[in-house]
């Protein structure tokens, strides 16, 4: 895997660091350490992320995509099968920590990280076909700022994913005592609706490419529940009626630059 200091200003918050961990946000540390990767251990954990993956190269797919950032991606999620596809691949993450699970991961090598703020990315304009960022945008407090700079950086398309609020999100209140019970060390997040993120991508000049909502059940409801085979019975039928097109969630959605091509 190749590594290159940057050295911005969060480059230094590691452990042990005197410089302030607040001046900036690192979810990603979190999401890059090996407790966070438990969660989608096992037959139900590589479902789930076998299902995101899908959704992500559909929406890369027919797009003049070769190069892509995945900002927050240390938790090699997806990067690594990127990778696999053929794309040259640069992750983000805020500390050199987060590069840890990447490095164990086949084609994880073939990955370049990068150490900086994930709401200031230290690239200029356009420096990449594609932005990519899963599993971060609902743990960030300013994460307009990190719409607006995966739109400057980006040449084609900015793909994220969010928790929406038209979906069982509408019980977190009641809902996340027992999933911090089941799960041991989940945070607290914020959900959107999908105006709130449309509108920030207007706001950049970019343009709705695609929508794919990933669960009508809570996906902690599958991991408690641990037979994968009722789950993507469950998920599947679901999805056929239609339920999970209004209802599911997290949803993953792609923006298109004004001047994005579709081949």
């Amino acid at each position: 895997m190749e590594s290159q200091s940057l050295q911005p200003d969060c480059s230094s918050l590691v452990t042990g660091s005197s410089v302030d961990r607040g001046q900036c946000e690192q979810p990603d540390i979190h999401s890059s350490s090996p407790e966070y990767a438990a969660r989608f251990s096992g037959p139900i954990g590589k479902w789930i992320i076998e299902c995101q993956n899908r959704a992500v190269l559909e929406m890369l797919n027919g797009l003049p995509v070769k190069t892509i950032l995945d900002v927050g991606g240390g938790h090699a999620q997806i990067s690594p099968q990127l990778a696999e596809n053929g794309y040259e691949v640069t992750i983000l993450g805020s500390a050199p920590e987060c590069a840890n699970l990447l490095r164990k991961q086949p084609n994880g090598e073939r990955c370049r990280f990068e150490v900086g703020e994930l709401t200031s990315p230290p690239f200029p304009d356009r420096s990449f076909d594609a932005v990519i960022c899963l599993r971060q945008l609902s743990h960030l407090t300013h994460w307009e700022k990190l719409v607006a700079e995966a739109a400057r950086v980006s040449r084609t398309v900015v793909i994220l994913d969010y928790p929406t609020k038209i979906s069982f999100n509408l019980l977190y209140v009641m809902l996340f005592p027992l999933k911090k019970w089941f799960e041991g060390n989940t945070r607290t997040f914020s959900i959107f609706s999908d105006s709130q993120i449309a509108h920030a991508f207007e706001q950049q000049g970019l343009r709705p490419y695609k929508r794919e909502p990933q669960f009508l059940l809570p996906i902690v409801f599958h991991r408690f529940l641990r037979k994968l085979g009722v789950s993507a019975t469950l998920e599947w039928a679901f999805r056929k009626i239609g339920l999970t097109a209004f209802f599911g969630s997290p949803v993953i959605v792609s923006f298109l630059q004004g001047n994005g091509q579709i081949l």
